[in-house]
């Protein structure tokens, strides 16, 4: 009768050099495996890089265009040109700024501050950006805005006299007569309720000249009221005019026709 035994482990006779030279295959095929991971990283890098490069290329070939369009006025042209380049460098602050100017040209504000603005969010160091947004805010009406951007500006490049002379100056005298504009109907209402409050007299009822016109008054609508005038009219058409005195009624005769008062 057969015995069991525990049976052997799997590998229990594989000889320690065999045991070494697997060992060192395994370690080959991973540094083989590293080196391969290694390449593919740095070769998508690299198609990154190039793929920058190109779109950089090409947006700089669509800027350049669009400039040549916008300066012989074919505006529409030049922004769909700046769009293009857009969409390949986004963060390209002087796209924003000319499409900005191209479209104050083209009299559309809304459009031209939303676009400089973008260009100063992307390069708040932009003198020319802070420049453009300042003129599209005036042209937009709002002045105070426009001040400050100008004021910006200046701050990043003083020795701008474009800005000091033009921009700034302009800006600053339609805000005076923004001011100016506001105050004249205020103080005209002011005036006209000075004159209104002057042309009522402040009489004083108590006095003794009004007192003694009110009795003067009193006593003439006394005599008025005291004798009553009466008109008659007889048969024959003869008008006569009677007054009667209070208490003393006057009684006509048979021969009246018509007694009108």
């Amino acid at each position: 009768m057969a015995s069991f035994g525990w049976k052997r482990k799997i590998g229990e006779k594989v000889s320690k050099a065999t045991s070494q030279q697997f060992e060192a295959e395994a370690a080959d095929d991973k540094g083989l495996a590293d080196d391969d991971d290694a390449n593919w990283v740095h070769a998508t890098k690299r198609r990154k890089e190039i793929l920058l490069e190109d779109c950089v290329k090409k947006s700089k070939e669509l800027k350049d265009e669009g400039a040549d369009l916008a300066e012989n006025r074919r505006y529409r042209e030049a922004i769909h040109k700046w769009d293009e380049a857009l969409q390949l460098t986004p963060e390209d602050a002087t796209l924003y700024e000319m499409k900005s100017q191209v479209l104050m040209s083209l009299h559309e504000m809304f459009p031209a501050v939303h676009a400089a603005e973008m260009a100063v969010q992307r390069n708040p160091r932009s003198w020319d950006a802070w420049q453009t947004l300042g003129r599209a805010q005036l042209g937009l009406g709002e002045i105070a805005l426009a001040i400050r951007s100008f004021q910006v500006s200046l701050h990043i490049f003083p020795m701008n006299p474009e800005v000091w002379k033009e921009d700034l100056s302009w800006a600053r005298k339609l805000h005076e007569q923004q001011k100016a504009t506001k105050t004249e109907p205020v103080q005209a209402l002011a005036n006209e309720k000075e004159l209104a409050q002057e042309s009522i007299p402040d009489y004083d009822f108590e006095s003794d000249e009004i007192v003694a016109v009110c009795a003067a008054i009193a006593e003439k609508e006394k005599a008025l009221s005291a004798a009553k005038t009466v008109v008659i009219v007889s048969a024959s058409g003869t008008v006569e005019t009677v007054t009667e005195v209070e208490n003393c009624p006057t009684t006509p005769d048979e021969t009246l026709f018509i007694r009108a008062r």
